[in-house]
Parts: C-alpha cells; structure tokens; sequence
C-alpha cells in the first residue's frame, strides 16, 4: 500500500468514526400553544428555539431536533403530550407551563426513564414528589424574595394579597404573606377560584375593607387582565401595583397598554436588553433572527433551561451512556453560570439559589429597580395605571 492510499483510508476511517459520534439526538418539547397558558408557553418556546438555534450552530459535535406537542394547558394532554413524544423517540424532555400540567407530565416522564427541566413550575410539591428525573431552574422562593423585597424597599404599611387557588399561586401568597407579617406589615388576602373573571367585587373589598396602600396579585396572565381591569374601572387608593411572572413583558405592555403603566412584575433582564457577555450576545442575536424581536424573560427562561439539558445530552453522548440513564445523570452534575446566575440542582432537581428580580413598566420599558446592584432605573412610586 503506498504512502497516498493510506492517506486517503485514514481519512476515511477518520470521517466514518466522526460520523459514529456526531448524531442528532430528538428533544420533546410539551408546552401550552393553545388554552389560558398560550401565550407564556409561547414566549417559553421562543427562547427553546433559539437554543437549539445556539447549540447546533456551536457545538460541532451533536445536533438536537426539536419535536414539539401543544398540551393546550391541560394535565391530561399534558401527559399525552409525553407520552406522544416518547413514541417519537426523544431522550428528553423540555417546556411545560403551570404546576398542575407539569406534576402530572413529569411523573409521565419519569415512568419513561426521560430527563424533564422547566422553568414553568414553581410549586413545592414538585420537588418533594421523589421524581428522579425532575429539573428546573426557579421556585417559588425566588419568587417570594423578589415580591418581598420590593414590598420592603418601598416601604409600604399595608398590602392586599389577591391570588388564584391554583398550588403554586397559593404557595407564594402564602409564603408572601407570612413574611410580610413577620416584618409588621399588614397583610390582607383574597383568593380567587381560577375560573373567575369577574374581579370587581374583590377589588371593591380592596378599596372599601381593606384600603391598603399596595395591591399584590399572584395569578397568571390572565388574572392580572382582570384584575387590573377592575382596579382601574373602581381605583383603590393603592400607590402600587405589583405581580410575579408573565407580567413585567414587553407583550404584555404591547397588548394592554392601558393596564400596565407603573405595573411591577417579575423580570431577569430588563427591556429593551443590552448584553454585554458572549453568551448574552448570542442569545440576543439568535432570538432577533429567528423571531425578529427583543427577547423577554420567558424566552430566557425558556432558553436557559433548554441549554442547560443539550449540553447534558452531549456529555452523556460522548461518554456513550444516553440509554443508560446518562442524561439524567449528566443533569445532576450541571453548575454553570447562565443568563439569570448560577444553576445548580440539589438532589431533588431544585435550584436554590434563585432569586428573581423586579421590574416596573415605565413608557415603553421595563425598567429593573430591585434589588438595587441590578437596578437600571428607580421605581416610579407612588404610581399607578390610571
């Protein structure tokens, strides 16, 4: 054999065990496309997309194809989603909105040997259910210290806590609740069942009873329509209106400009976005191309915890384990600093070190004022929507 043939077979051998290790590896994505939960799901799957977007384009080794099943914010089509997906043949999966479509999906999951990770459950129970298979990348507790702390700074007496009985919502007002008290901060609260639409005797208790000086409403985007519907057609004579996550978005002002001046909500960056890490600057620049828009906070969330999970596969591909369990296994070794911090799952899947931040819609803005060494801008307070 001379000296060029044997260039060319070993070039040959070469590309042919490349090819062993360079495969496509199938990912489910099981997220609310339709029903009450669209349009966070929506946002959820945006930054999902540029991931996989960022992680073909980067990695060099292994790709991920994303496969995609609406589960109209449903528990029961929620573990159909899963089920569906399995069939399909991914390795694992990503999305999921609403604790009770979540709970239900990854038990599904784990009966299926298949990695879950969202961002879009923060009730306790879920991390207390003994799921092997279990991640995500926020929890109430994040939750709560961002409300409480912007509560505190404000340096508000009094606070209505208006909240749907749905597990999550009740657990954050709850733990709000008993905070605040333990600070000397008067607290009142009002549930709602989540099929109410209409809030104005609520809102009547708020501004006759209650009289306080800030309205905190802990629900979904849906609720704080309503909610904020009322408040402005009965103006309590609150100073500040404040919510967690799925309102402190530019869709949100874009859609209910009359509804969100002044409003506080749950933000990781503010908008528009300036990044300034490498990381940052490509999520920035992949969303814009693939959706033509700043992204929001549910597309960071959405792309944190997809990224997180890809680089999990690509570990378990190159050490061979992806059918052995090895993508779980790799999740359970993740500690890296992403766009909202540090992620680090203890040994139920949580990630404790989470703590969200607060924005305030200003103009056209969503302006970060808590906690102070993230804040681009001051609260505009006393500020409401009328």
């Amino acid at each position: 054999m001379n000296k060029a043939t044997s260039i060319v077979l070993a070039l040959v051998a070469a590309t042919g065990a490349a090819s062993v290790h360079a495969e496509e590896f199938k990912v489910g994505v099981q997220i609310p496309l339709t029903g009450p939960l669209a349009r966070v799901g929506m946002g959820t799957q945006e930054g999902i997309r540029v991931a996989a977007e960022v992680f073909n384009r980067t990695n060099g080794k292994h790709t991920i194809k994303l496969v995609t099943v609406d589960d109209e914010s449903a528990p029961a089509k929620a573990v159909a989603a899963v089920e569906k997906l399995a069939s399909e043949g991914v390795v694992a999966v990503t999305g999921g909105y609403g604790s009770n479509n979540i709970s239900p999906a990854s038990d599904a999951a784990n009966k299926l040997g298949l990695a879950y990770i969202t961002s879009g459950g923060v009730d306790d129970g879920l991390v207390q259910a003994g799921r092997k298979n279990f991640f995500r990348i926020n929890n109430t507790s994040g939750y709560q210290k961002a409300l409480v702390g912007l509560i505190s700074d404000l340096g508000v007496k009094s606070v209505s806590i208006v909240y749907s009985t749905k597990d999550a919502t009740e657990g954050l007002a709850t733990d709000v609740q008993k905070t605040l008290a333990a600070k000397g901060i008067k607290v009142a609260m009002h549930a709602f069942d989540p099929a109410i639409t209409d809030f104005k005797p609520i809102i009547n208790k708020v501004k006759l009873q209650d009289r306080s000086e800030m309205l905190a409403m802990v629900g979904y985007e849906n609720d704080y329509v309503g909610i904020l519907r009322a408040a402005r057609v009965l103006k309590p004579s609150v100073k500040a209106i404040a919510g967690v996550w799925s309102l402190a978005t530019p869709k949100m002002a874009a859609d209910f400009p009359d509804l969100m001046p002044n409003v506080y909500g749950t933000a990781v960056l503010p908008f528009p976005v300036n990044f300034t890490t490498p990381e940052g600057k490509s999520f920035g620049d992949g969303y814009k191309k693939l959706h033509n828009k700043e992204p929001d906070y549910l597309g960071q969330f959405g792309y944190v915890q997809s990224m997180l999970l890809f680089e999990a596969i690509a570990r378990a591909a190159d050490k061979g384990t992806i059918k052995k369990g090895g993508v779980i296994e790799e999740m359970r070794k993740t500690d890296s600093q992403t766009l909202i911090g540090r992620v680090k799952f203890d040994a139920n899947g949580d990630n404790p070190g989470f703590v969200q931040r607060m924005g305030q819609h200003q103009g056209k803005e969503v302006v970060l004022v808590w906690p102070k060494e993230a804040a681009n801008g001051k609260p505009a307070f006393p500020g409401v929507p009328w």
